[in-house]
């Protein structure tokens, strides 16, 4: 599954990197990185959670 992620949203609460810390990071000033584009069946429940926690919902996962 594809993971996209609206940078520009981020409110910089960190809660995608504790849902899925494979998947997520923070820069210097909190905003979310994806580390990782394409998740494998391992990560996708770790990905649903950080959607759901997401207060900007700036995270979307796309099947492919």
């Amino acid at each position: 599954m594809k993971v996209e992620l609206e940078a520009d949203k981020c409110v910089a609460s960190g809660q995608c990197v504790l849902a899925a810390a494979d998947v997520f990071d923070q820069d210097d000033d909190g905003i979310a990185i994806l580390l990782a584009e394409e998740v494998g069946d391992a990560l996708v429940d770790d990905v649903k959670e950080a959607v759901a926690v997401c207060p900007a919902a700036a995270i979307r996962l796309v099947q492919r």
